[in-house]
């Protein structure tokens, strides 16, 4: 507001009268006269000397909207707010001795709350000593002041917004593990490269900044740039393009991106390193020849989620539910193909959960013709991965394996390691191999108290010699038979 005020005051010092004015305004009558200052002025007083207002008019609606013509009759400083009086009878006072008055800033209270600045000057006028009040309204220009300051404040905001943008991409650029160039599209030099990308150039001792990429990239690999990059101007997409270092055994993956700044276009690209030396392309190497193994092995693989949903298939399994192809497996429930869906598959899933591993749960898969295979199958819980997965690794077997075949092979000695055929085999057959076991220790009790004396372990045990050799044998316990009859 101090500002509107000087420059009316400097505008006050270059006003100049009419040259002849009792010529050219000679016809103008007091109603004229009046009109034309109300025309002219926001607000126009007629005040006496000892500062009573004998008149007004108003000649903004705004000003006539405060209800001011209450105003007649009324002393001038009363009209005015408290801080404002000493401008008034300043006005007065130059009027008065007939000094030139100059434009005071003055406030008005206003009964819809904020106060209405206004703009005086005044000048004596007649012969019955009274003044001219003119006034200005200042709330238009003080409307676009404080528009003026708001547009000021949003462009300060913007411009902090757009330096912490830019130090926020400046740290980004700065800190990425993954080498950055921002490449002219005109010249195809390099305007900015982050310190991953001048590390992985380094090896060609040049500087990097401000070089072209044709003395960076040896020459296939850059005119298959080329045509990525004509690409991308083109449709604004484009493809990963492998590339190569002049006289280096690195190569990599460029990804390329279009960006427009201000008076040219910018490419960003994006460098992804498949083999530094040798170490890395040999670990990939190795990594890839493990996948293919399980794609293309005799076993059959299974990776679904944990809820039991396939994420993957190999060949293998595809041939034992007899489908043609992986999609028609994907997203399917592994429990689909079980012989018997609910029992089997609750007791794999119970026991993977609560171990994180199984090796040859025994069970019956089908396929969607209903032929039946039986199968081991061996499984891992990854509840970490990305995404977490289920693994089964399935062996189809000719037969499925009973607990006496267990047996055969190596006999639980304890009731422990009774426990971890829980889920591997039927209740029929842990019955049985429970009562096998108990049979086998109370018969190396008996022998152990009868220093292997056969017969009298016999008739301990109440059986029969017979009975006991044939136990003996199953069991392994006799060397052989004709052993077991010479301590008879």
């Amino acid at each position: 507001m101090g500002a509107l005020i000087g420059t009316a005051q400097k505008v006050d010092s270059l006003v100049k009268d009419f040259t002849s004015p009792r010529d050219s305004l000679e016809d103008l009558n007091p109603e004229v006269t009046g009109s034309l200052l109300t025309a002219a002025t926001d607000v126009a007083l007629i005040v006496d000397f000892d500062g009573t207002i004998r008149d007004l008019a108003f000649g903004s609606e705004g000003m006539s909207k405060e209800g001011y013509e209450s105003w007649l009759g009324q002393r001038w400083v009363d009209t005015v707010t408290i801080e404002s009086r000493p401008k008034v009878e300043a006005l007065m006072r130059d009027v008065a001795k007939r000094e030139a008055t100059t434009w005071r800033h003055i406030n008005h209270p206003s009964s819809l709350g904020q106060d209405v600045p206004v703009l005086y000057s005044a000048i004596r006028i007649g012969q019955r000593d009274r003044a001219l009040a003119v006034g200005r309204d200042l709330r238009p220009a003080a409307v676009l002041q404080q528009r003026l300051v708001d547009a000021q404040q949003s462009i300060e905001r913007e411009h902090w917004r757009m330096r912490q943008v830019e130090v926020r991409y400046r740290l980004l650029f700065q800190m990425s593990a993954e080498p950055i160039l921002i490449v002219d599209a005109s010249s195809l030099r390099v305007a900015e490269a982050n310190p991953a990308a001048l590390n992985l150039f380094s090896g060609t001792g040049r500087s990097l900044v401000g070089r072209k990429l044709a003395e960076q990239l040896d020459g296939p690999s850059m005119d298959a740039l080329m045509g990525v990059l004509a690409g991308l101007q083109a449709n604004g997409r484009a493809d990963e393009v492998e590339g190569r270092l002049i006289d280096a055994p690195i190569k990599f993956v460029i990804s390329s991106s279009l960006v427009r700044s201000e008076e040219s276009l910018l490419y960003l690209l994006r460098v992804s390193t498949h083999a530094i030396g040798g170490l890395n392309g040999s670990a990939e190497r190795s990594h890839s020849a493990v996948l293919k193994v399980i794609e293309n092995g005799p076993d059959a693989l299974v990776v679904t989620d944990l809820n039991g949903a396939i994420l993957t298939a190999n060949p293998a399994f595809l041939e034992i539910v007899q489908l043609a192809r992986e999609d028609q497996v994907r997203g399917q429930p592994f429990e689909r193909w079980f012989g018997q869906q609910g029992p089997d598959f609750s007791v794999l899933m119970a026991n993977l959960t609560r171990r994180g591993s199984l090796r040859l749960f025994e069970t019956t898969l089908r396929d969607d013709y209903g032929m039946s295979v039986d199968a081991e199958i061996s499984a891992v819980a990854v509840p970490n991965g990305d995404p977490p997965c289920l693994g089964f690794m399935i062996r189809r077997v000719n037969r499925r394996l009973t607990a006496s075949s267990i047996a055969k092979r190596e006999m639980p000695r304890s009731v422990d390691q009774l426990s971890e055929l829980v889920g591997r085999v039927p209740l029929k057959d842990l019955v049985r191999e429970a009562t096998d076991v108990i049979e086998r220790l109370c018969i190396e009790a008996a022998l152990e108290l009868t220093k292997d004396n056969r017969a009298s372990a016999a008739e301990m045990l109440g059986l029969s010699r017979q009975s006991l050799y044939v136990k003996l044998r199953r069991y392994g316990l006799a060397d052989s038979a004709g052993d077991a009859d010479s301590q008879l």
